[in-house]
Parts: C-alpha cells; structure tokens; sequence
C-alpha cells in the first residue's frame, strides 16, 4: 500500500501499538497502514459514504459521523493519537473540532494547507483570491472555509494553550525541501504540526 509522503511523515510521529482515531479518514489509507505495519488500533471517521465503503473493505472500523458535531461519543484520553489530514480547514469551529481532539487524544496530529505560502501571497496582492497546487479550487467551488497560514496556526496553539510538541512542511507533492526548512511559512505549501494539550481536564 502507497501512502503519499506526508503520512508517511504522519506515521514517523506514531508509536507501535497505540491508539490511534482518524478524523476524516477518507478511503482508510493511512490508518490500514498503521495497522499493517505499527499494530495500531482505532477507528476512523468519515461522512462520505463512498470513502466509508472503502475503509470497510480495507477491514478498517469506521463511524460515519459529521465532525462538526464533535467527538462526544468517546471518553477522555480514549487515544494515544487522533489525525485530521486535510480537514481542519473545512470544519465551521476548527478551535473547537480541535479542543475535543485533544480532550480525546493525549496527542493530536493536524496537516493542512498554507496560506502564507509565497504564492498565495502574491495573489493576494494582485487582488485575487489564491488557487495554488495545495488549494486548486475557485473560491466559489472550495468546501473550505478556515484557511490559515502556520503563524496563524501557532497563534491558535498560543491562546488555547495547545504545546506544539513537533512542525514540519512541504510542497504540493508532499516532499521537503531546503527552502522550506529554513522558511516554512513563506515556502511550506502543507503544514504538518503535533499538538498535544498542556493543561489536562
């Protein structure tokens, strides 16, 4: 099974045998990979029912619900890691989807597109709204509605005392890079950040 670099990334992040819930978990991928190679368990969760079909046949357990109406279903610290790749930014309260990552999970692991990114930038300036590899829909076609820089993100973590215990960025095609190591707000296209709560409730 092929998974793109950054979960693969994701997975660097991840200690055998722990417990792992990925939040929009589209076709099941990642986690039937942590399966197979880390002995993870979990669930994934999902709303499309063609992406639900498929985790069922990769023998993934996944619940079909809306992530906007939380994570109420499952206890305090009920996983070691909760995922959300690509998500964040097409949730209505991306603080609040997540605090209740972070009340559920010891550790949370979010990926998602840069707005800083130079490109995106530069558009900015020329008075349009960006499309970049990263975010190739039009502004009228994107089911996002939170897009964020990493500064923005960080800031985030800052106010609701989220600790960033790991960062890292790369391009559109997942690979890192020089440039964006040195400056991965003005050349990261996707952020990848592991977060975890310091004051636990």
């Amino acid at each position: 099974m092929n998974l793109r670099p950054d979960q693969k990334l994701i997975a660097e992040w991840i200690k055998p045998g722990s417990r792992v819930l990925d939040l929009g978990c589209g076709d099941g991928a990642l986690l039937a990979q942590l399966q197979s190679t880390l002995g993870v368990t979990g669930f994934g969760i999902e709303i499309e029912p063609h992406n639900i079909l498929e985790c069922i046949k990769r023998g993934i357990n996944v619940i079909h619900s809306d992530l906007d109406q939380g994570l109420s279903d499952f206890d305090a610290d009920s996983f070691d890691y909760v995922v959300m790749t690509q998500t964040l930014q097409a949730m209505r309260f991306p603080a609040r989807v997540l605090k209740d990552m972070l009340r559920v999970g010891r550790e949370g692991i979010v990926t998602f597109p840069n707005m800083g990114h130079w490109h995106a930038r530069l558009q900015f300036m020329l008075g349009r709204m960006p499309t970049t590899r990263a975010l190739p829909m039009s502004w009228y076609e994107t089911p996002n509605l939170h897009l964020c820089t990493i500064k923005d993100f960080e800031d985030l973590c800052r106010v609701e005392n989220f600790d960033i215990i790991d960062r890292t960025a790369v391009d559109a095609s997942h690979q890192r890079g020089a440039l964006m190591r040195l400056r991965p707000s003005l050349f990261g296209e996707i952020a990848l950040f592991r977060v975890r709560q310091l004051v636990r409730y």
